[in-house]
């Protein structure tokens, strides 16, 4: 931060003090000292008691400092207006050195008290007072001595004061003023073609936010990513395209993110696998998944296996689910995992595996499509031309509404294959 210079008029000369403590004001030229109010000059010894209580604060003398200002204190009665100020002035100061902002803040209050005082002291005390009670979260008294400030000050506003007003205003939940003091602050880095400052907008993007405005956020998200590539900006803006209905640029945009090495969180990876899978390409979803989970980056718990599992199926590749089916079945406390093994063993033509899976499930519980088991179970008899222990399975089928039809088709198809084969035999 820049330092601090303290404008003293003694007599017909003019003084600069560098002060060592944070920049809690503007600085002020000596042109602008020059109002149509007359000021009265400051004295040379009230000057250089100041100057010395500068000095032993610069040597870290505080307390000393302290004194010697209160020496100057004593004979306050006899101190004109602007010698007044500049003694509260140098308070302020000493007591913001020690962080003792409640203390610098009535301090400069006493400044501007004063009336006959130049305007750039009283400009840099109100802008000072802005910025402390900006500090101690006081936004409503904040705006009030920015107003003040304002009201007095002729010049245009800097791109910095701009996002002063900007902060309080959002503060104060009035997100369309603060959206309005950003937008001045943009046009004037656009003007001096300097790239936007990252806070700057990261609090456009707060006001859009708040505004339910989500093109705009995503916008500024973007403008986030061009010009600052955090990992989170990456992340967030891949949200924003979710949930403004683009989803090809949600996807696109995640996977560079994974691809730049800005995703290593489980759960962002879980994310780009399920866009992958949204998007139609779920075989880069299991291949995602599978990576991740050999590297330690996702935990193999059983919703993840599962997820893999049927990414794999998904992508037509039935006999690279099953190894993660497999591990899943193994930490279930369901027959879940079961039921979907017993199909993809079907679809295989591995009719012993798919009756061990299929009589597992329905030993375990807490499946929904009871019935589908026991028609698994039926079929894969029927392949293995165990007819009897099929229409055994099939009559359980029968039982249960969802799959009774499709039972009743099956077990008239068994025992006409049935009655073929016992024909076959007797020629034989």
């Amino acid at each position: 931060m820049n330092k601090i210079i303290l404008t003293i008029i003694i007599g017909s000369g003019l003084y600069f003090l560098p002060m060592s403590y944070s920049n809690v004001s503007t600085a002020y030229a000596a042109a602008e000292a020059k109002k149509s109010i007359k000021v009265p000059a400051m004295r040379n010894r009230v000057y250089t008691q100041l100057a010395r209580a500068q000095q032993l604060a610069d040597e870290g003398q505080k307390l000393e400092g302290f004194e010697v200002l209160g020496q100057v204190k004593e004979r306050i009665d006899s101190l004109n207006s602007y010698e007044k100020a500049m003694l509260w002035n140098f308070y302020g100061f000493m007591y913001y050195g020690n962080n003792d902002l409640a203390m610098a803040i009535d301090c400069f209050q006493k400044v501007i008290k004063q009336e006959t005082i130049p305007e750039p002291l009283r400009l840099s005390t109100l802008y000072s007072l802005a910025q402390l009670t900006m500090q101690l979260e006081d936004y409503k008294q904040t705006l009030v001595h920015l107003r003040q400030w304002q009201s007095l000050n002729s010049k245009s506003l800097t791109s910095d004061q701009h996002m002063l007003f900007a902060q309080v205003h959002y503060q104060n939940k009035s997100y369309e003023l603060s959206l309005s003091a950003v937008e001045a602050a943009l046009v004037i880095a656009k003007h001096k073609n300097q790239t936007a400052k990252e806070n700057w907008l990261i609090l456009q993007r707060a006001n859009y936010y708040e505004l339910d405005k989500p093109v705009k956020v995503t916008q500024v998200l973007e403008q986030l990513v061009k010009y600052y590539s955090n990992p989170t900006y990456w992340l967030q803006l891949s949200g924003m395209y979710g949930e403004i209905g683009e989803e090809a640029q949600q996807l696109a945009t995640m996977e560079a993110a994974w691809q730049a090495g800005y995703i290593s969180k489980s759960q962002d990876i879980i994310t780009l696998a399920q866009l992958y899978r949204f998007n139609g390409v779920p075989y880069k979803a299991a291949a995602l998944l599978e990576e991740a989970i050999e590297q330690g980056k996702v935990v193999p718990s059983e919703q993840h296996l599962e997820m893999l599992a049927q990414s794999y199926l998904a992508a037509k590749s039935g006999q690279k689910s099953l190894p993660a089916f497999i591990k899943a079945s193994v930490i279930s406390d369901s027959g879940k995992i079961d039921a979907q093994l017993a199909q993809v063993y079907l679809n295989l033509e591995k009719w012993q595996l798919a009756i061990r899976s299929a009589d597992k499930a329905l030993s375990r519980k807490g499946i929904n499509r009871i019935g589908d088991m026991h028609l698994i179970i039926g079929m894969s008899h029927f392949n293995l031309k165990n007819y009897d222990q099929a229409l055994i399975a099939f009559e359980a089928a029968k039982a249960i509404t969802n799959t009774a039809k499709a039972a009743q088709q099956w077990s008239k198809y068994v025992k006409r294959e049935q009655g073929h084969q016992a024909q076959l035999a007797m020629l034989n």
